[in-house]
Parts: structure tokens; C-alpha cells; sequence
């Protein structure tokens, strides 16, 4: 059965692109605002800058006094947080659905009068909250650095994905409260953002209450385009060997892949599932339940919209083993599937597996809201969460090979390794 999930859009004179979705199963809703800025949008000596706006947009703005937007949600029942990543920021609250309103307003108010409440002493004191995630979830935690090690590896310097949403701890402390304004003037306005609504609301209210609290926002200059990223697959090994005190011993590649959107991505992501997704793919089968060289793999597409994405593949050693075998075993599995494609029985495996994904994702007000941001936002379309299944159900076993001749190569990858100190 196709998906038919109802979307209404609106937007506003300011360019504030507005969709809202009805859904009556619960009263509740969802409220998610997507920013088109990650990132990839930051230039050389800026970086971790969107990043550090996730946190001081909830330290008040013009109205809302510093702590209180976290209180008078969770007073009203709520849940929320927000989350950056390479190509987008996103801030995102569920409540019942009489709290729309409020939730509204905080939005709204964070959104047009931020600049109010951010001053030398709230910028210290989010550069030091920045400061310590970074040691926590980055410096002092096994494995924590992987991904920088590996971007660093897989892009050429100042490129966009060459460095990860957490930045340069260097750029937040050389950062003036001039350099954060202007970033904040630079991208955060209604017609750089979109506003998904989903849940136990009426239609034409909801469309009046975004007008009221959002429509006084004045727009922003148009924003300069992020840069260009797009490049090729991957020629040659680069790799970053790590000892230090690990669990057990650790090694993740990384090949790059096709721009999202593209059937080649889709193919491309659907061979890193037949090698990794779940107990019966290829490298669990033949490295965890037959050889029993690995504690546990893991793997997957990262997909990205400025000019190419990325994909990982991962193994832990079992004790005693050897890290070389599993490297061994990763590199033999990768050249097999570049050489020899898959089988049908495996792609409409693992494309029951991202069907599967696809659907309990949407099966919450807060994630079809998410979907709903993501795919108006970066693509345009807002209905492409309807047709997604389709576009994955269209890939071939021929695409699927060639996308992993092409981009899945042994000879085309980058690695970091971790091994226990003796």
C-alpha cells in the first residue's frame, strides 16, 4: 500500500516554509524547526559555530529569561532537545497538543530576538558546556575520536566535511561575541528554516498561529551557499594507527560515496547493508557466528547533500585475535562484493530491512515531523517521505554492484585502528 501520509504547506511573507500534518491517533503534538545551516557551512577559523548555537539557543532571548525554555516546556509536559550535523541544525519539542502554542512562542521569540540574550558572559559560559562534551564524548571516551580521524583522512583540508559539528575547540576560544552575532544574523531567520507540525492539531488554526507568532520575524539576507564539496571515490589507503587504552582492539574504514538523493546512494548504502546490517549479513555471518574473530561489526552510509556522502564499516576484535584478521577479513569481503555483486534473496533482504527502518520512523509525530523538515528542507519535497519506499524498493542487484565497484573499494578507503596498550 503507498503511504498517504496528509501534508499541507504554507509559507510565509517572510519565506518561513510552514507543514503541517494531521494525525489523531494521540493528543499530541510534534514541533520541529529545521535551519539550513551545519557544519559544512562554516568557514576556516569558524567551525563548531552551529554546533555552539544548539546550545545558546536555549539560554533565553528577548522574552525568556535564561533556563526557562527548557522549564516551561517540561511544565507543559514536553519532550525536546536539538541535535547539528554536517548539513543541517534542527530543534524539535513533542508536548500535548495544548501546548502548541507555547511551544510556538518559544520558538518564535529564540528565533527573531536570540541576539538579546547573547552576551560575553553566555558565550563563556556555553564555550566551557562545548568544552566539556567534547571531553566527554570525544577525548575521553574509547573510540571517541574515530570520525575525526577518519574525515581528516577521507577530504582534502577545508573541505566541507572535513571536520566534525564539534569544531575546533581553537575557533570557539579565538570566537568574539561580534563573530557569533554575525554567524547568528548570517543563517538563523524564517526564510533559511523549515517549521513541520504533526499531531492532534486543526489544520487552520495551526496555519493562524504560526502566521501570529512567527509572521513579525523579518527575513535574512539570503544566505551565502555552502561550498562546494563534490568529489570522487576514494584512490589509494591512507590510515591512522591508534594505541591507547581501548576495551579491545578496534578498526573502522571509510569509503566515499555518491551525493544523497541519487540512486547511486541508495545502491551504494544497500551494498554496505548486505556486508553489515543485522545478524545476517555477510560480515557478521562469516566473522562473528564462523570464524569468530570479531566481537561485533557494524556499518552503514552516512548520507550527505554537498557533493558526495560517506560510509563506514567496522570490527571489533575478540580476544585474543589478532586486529590484522579482521582487517584481512573486511578487505577480502569489500573486493568480493565489488567483484561479484549480490544476490536478489540479499537485496530484497535489505531492502526489507530499510523498508522496515523507513516505516518506524514515521510511525511517531516526532520523527514523521523530522522526516518531514529533512526532506523540504534539503531536497524541496516534503512528500518524498511517501515515495521513499519506492525509490528504495526501485534498486537494482545491477546498480548495487556497480555503485560498489565504483565506490566500495578496497584500494579506495581510509582507516583508523585502535589497539590496546600492552
Amino acid at each position: 500500500m503507498p503511504l498517504t501520509y496528509p501534508l499541507a504547506e504554507q509559507t510565509l511573507d517572510n519565506g518561513l516554509r510552514v507543514v503541517v500534518s494531521l494525525d489523531r491517533a494521540v493528543p499530541i503534538v510534534a514541533v520541529n524547526l529545521w535551519y539550513d545551516v551545519g557544519s559544512r557551512h562554516e568557514p576556516p577559523g569558524l567551525t563548531g559555530f552551529a554546533h555552539l548555537f544548539e546550545h545558546l539557543m536555549f539560554q533565553g532571548s528577548r522574552n525568556v529569561k535564561s533556563g526557562d525554555h527548557f522549564g516551561l516546556l517540561e511544565s507543559a509536559g514536553a519532550s525536546l532537545n536539538a541535535s547539528t550535523f554536517f548539513d543541517r541544525t534542527n530543534y524539535f519539542e513533542s508536548l500535548p497538543s495544548g501546548g502548541l502554542d507555547l511551544a510556538l512562542w518559544l520558538e518564535a521569540d529564540r528565533m527573531g530576538y536570540l541576539l538579546d540574550a547573547v552576551n560575553q558572559e553566555n558565550l563563556d559560559n556555553q564555550r566551557d558546556v562545548v568544552k566539556e562534551e567534547k571531553r566527554q564524548s570525544y577525548d575521553n571516551r574509547p573510540y571517541g575520536d574515530s570520525y575525526e580521524r577518519l574525515v581528516r583522512l577521507a577530504f582534502p583540508q577545508n573541505h566541507p566535511y572535513a571536520h566534525m559539528t564539534i569544531g575546533s575547540m581553537e575557533d570557539l576560544d579565538a570566537a568574539s561575541v561580534e563573530d557569533v552575532h554575525a554567524f547568528f544574523r548570517k543563517y538563523y531567520g524564517p526564510n533559511n528554516a523549515v517549521l513541520t507540525i504533526v499531531g492532534d492539531v486543526n489544520e487552520e488554526e495551526t496555519f493562524a498561529a504560526v502566521k501570529r507568532y512567527f509572521g513579525h520575524v523579518p527575513a535574512i539576507p539570503q544566505p551565502p551557499a555552502a561550498p562546494d564539496g563534490t568529489i570522487g571515490p576514494m584512490a589509494g589507503i591512507a590510515r591512522d594507527d591508534v594505541v591507547e587504552d581501548v576495551p579491545s582492539d578496534l578498526i573502522t574504514m571509510m569509503f566515499r560515496l555518491p551525493v544523497d538523493g541519487t540512486p547511486e546512494l541508495d545502491a551504494a548504502a544497500l551494498a554496505l547493508d548486505v556486508l553489515a546490517a543485522g545478524q545476517s549479513s555477510r560480515l557478521n555471518r562469516r566473522l562473528v557466528r564462523d570464524e569468530q574473530i570479531a566481537q561485533s561489526v557494524s556499518g552503514g552510509a552516512l548520507p550527505l547533500i554537498g557533493g558526495v556522502s560517506f560510509g563506514t564499516l567496522t570490527g571489533i576484535a575478540s580476544d585474543g585475535v589478532d586486529l590484522q584478521k579482521v582487517e584481512d577479513a573486511l578487505v577480502e569481503e569489500v573486493e568480493k562484493l565489488a567483484a561479484d555483486g549480490i544476490t536478489a534473496d540479499e537485496l530484497a533482504t535489505v531492502q526489507a530491512q530499510a523498508e522496515r527502518d523507513w516505516l518506524e520512523q514515521l510511525s511517531t509525530c516526532s520523527g514523521r515531523a523530522d522526516e518531514i523538515s529533512h526532506h523540504l528542507l534539503l531536497f524541496g519535497d516534503a512528500n518524498r517521505i511517501n515515495t521513499r519506499i519506492d525509490q528504495l524498493r526501485a534498486v537494482t542487484v545491477e546498480q548495487v554492484q556497480r555503485a560498489a565497484a565504483e565506490w566500495i573499494r578496497a584500494e579506495g578507503r581510509v582507516q583508523v585502528t585502535y589497539k590496546k596498550n600492552k
